[in-house]
């Protein structure tokens, strides 16, 4: 695996064992990428480790919380008033319209218990919005389409 900075790499390495450890048999990683996989109900976490400058990295998680559903004004409206309720993270959507949710945060300065708050974050907000969304907009689950 390639990194892009000694940075990437070093944050990769501090979190790679932690992720181990604390998701255990539910969690992966990829052997291309500097990412790790965490798996939770109906939602899987993407925890992927990016270059920010040259002197340090962001970990950044996000789950697919919905794919196929029409991104009607509606729908906009209600995933932009959730995210004045989130704690951790926010709701995007991809260039394929998929909805995600999604929580980053800093590489120098993490910790096991701060990355466990931001996984733990993301995977019970998409496994508690993915059932919701896709009743009341269409679509299917993201972990439904992955499967």
């Amino acid at each position: 695996m390639e990194f892009k900075t000694a940075a990437q790499k070093a944050c990769y390495e501090k979190v790679g064992p932690w992720v181990k450890e604390l998701f255990g048999a539910f969690s992966m990683a990829r052997e291309d990428a500097p990412v790790f996989a965490v798996m939770s109900g109906s939602a899987i976490a993407y925890v992927s480790v990016a270059p920010w400058g040259d002197d340090d990295a962001t970990i950044t998680v996000r789950a697919y919380v919905v794919t196929g559903a029409e991104p009607t004004q509606d729908l906009m409206h209600y995933l932009l008033q959730k995210n004045d309720t989130m704690r951790f993270g926010a709701f995007g959507m991809d260039e394929d319209d998929d909805i995600f949710f999604e929580h980053t945060i800093v590489g120098s300065s993490c910790d096991k218990d701060e990355l466990k708050a931001s996984v733990m974050a993301v995977l019970m907000t998409a496994d508690r919005f993915d059932d919701e969304i896709v009743a009341r907009w269409g679509g299917q689950l993201a972990f439904d389409r992955m499967r």
